[in-house]
């Protein structure tokens, strides 16, 4: 593991390391179930995810263009996606009312995709591309397998680039089956679909700074790889994954089964002690957080309210995200982060009962009174579209700012 062959230190495949992504494409055959062996000359190596979207977004689109991607969502993308291509996004809303065409809350639907890019088309937004998450963030819902080829006909059907964001696909701790887009025997359009993964969650390595984008169009692949220059891997850092993913003996029998076994039993601590609060959550089988309903605590049903609440579990210190952050169209929704030791998970809950008690008793408002009233127009989209998500080092020291993991 430590050793270090001189080539490594020079300057590498701007693509990535051939061994490496042939380790890579070995272990995502085995790991996402493809039915046929991965290509390794498909894939890149990026330093981390954000790197992939960036490239990605200023290859497949011009300033201006837009994206769908279903809301709440991870709100980092925002950033990303702009700062090369000037990407705006386009919101498809998703609300925790069910209705009788849904399953469960925040359930996405073709109809709802459909409404989305009809909308954007009479703004005058030209759609490019649709991201999804897959398991998602925020919510830790896993796209079933026959709504993931749907989402991939509507895509076809419009001429859109998909986006498929996998990379908490080997974080599921659930019984619900997860389906990997790389599982896939087909794909209604190989060239218009993009695959990305990294070892920051599925590893535990978020320093390590390692993101693959997967693709089978060619031009994509030679343009991204332009820009790869300014997103490269160290050589030592390639060598030492590769170490990692050769490890199937260690992979399948130790770290994958504890890792599991421990984020489920973090998460029941979590969700079990949120429900003695009465904070509902929304049922997840993937990921590192849960998708938690506070909307009773807020003194109304606003966004002001929502911060003023997370202002005050700040002020308790405990880090956890809002709703905004995500481009949540329903204030009160927060993410918790589990993904850490028992006695901080209780320490965590122990802080919120401490926090929260006064505020039991309180009068609760309405849940729906003002979502109801929602309006999805140009303003509410540029409100959202402009919201402010920061790395967390950032997130502390403006008023104005969200930090967001």
């Amino acid at each position: 593991m430590a050793y270090l062959e001189p080539h490594l230190l020079q300057y590498s495949d701007t693509q990535g390391i051939k061994s490496f992504r042939e380790e890579i494409a070995k272990f995502l055959t085995e790991y996402a179930k493809a039915p046929t062996a991965l290509d390794p000359d498909h894939f890149i190596v990026l330093n981390g995810c954000c790197a992939v979207f960036a490239t990605l977004s200023t290859v497949l689109c011009d300033p201006g263009d837009g994206y769908l991607i279903p809301t709440p969502y991870y709100g980092g993308i925002n950033s990303k996606t702009w700062l090369y291509g000037g990407m705006q996004p386009v919101h498809v809303p998703l609300f925790s009312e069910v209705t009788n065409e849904e399953s469960q809350p925040f359930q996405l639907t073709i109809e709802k995709l459909e409404t989305a890019h009809q909308r954007a088309i009479e703004q005058g937004i030209r759609v490019r591309a649709l991201i999804l998450i897959n398991p998602h963030n925020p919510l830790g819902d896993i796209y079933p397998a026959q709504l993931l080829k749907e989402c991939l006909d509507f895509a076809h059907r419009h001429k859109l680039h998909v986006i498929m964001d996998e990379i908490y696909m080997l974080s599921v701790y659930g019984d619900t089956t997860f389906t990997s887009i790389l599982s896939l025997e087909s794909l209604p359009d190989p060239d218009r679909t993009h695959f990305m993964w990294g070892f920051s969650k599925d590893f535990g390595m978020c320093g390590i700074r390692v993101g693959v984008l997967y693709t089978r169009n060619h031009e994509v692949r030679k343009a991204v790889n332009q820009l790869a220059v300014f997103h490269g891997c160290p050589g030592p850092v390639q060598y030492v994954l590769s170490q990692f993913l050769r490890d199937r003996e260690w992979l399948d029998n130790v770290f994958f089964p504890t890792n599991k076994r421990r984020l489920k039993e973090a998460q029941n601590i979590l969700v079990d002690g949120l429900a003695e609060m009465g904070i509902p959550v929304l049922k997840s089988s993937g990921g590192l957080y849960v998708w938690a309903d506070f909307r009773k605590f807020l003194k109304s049903q606003t966004f002001e309210a929502e911060m003023d609440l997370w202002w005050k579990i700040l002020g308790e210190k405990l880090l956890i995200s809002p709703g905004k952050a995500f481009c949540c169209y329903e204030p009160g929704w927060f993410r918790l982060v589990f993904s850490d030791s028992i006695d901080k998970i209780y320490l965590c809950i122990q802080r919120l009962q401490q926090m929260l008690r006064d505020k039991i008793d309180e009068p609760i408002a309405s849940s729906h009174e003002e979502n109801e009233h929602i309006e999805l127009d140009d303003e509410t989209s540029a409100n959202y579209i402009n919201t402010s998500v920061d790395d967390v080092s950032e997130g502390y020291s403006h008023l104005k700012k969200i930090a967001v993991f």
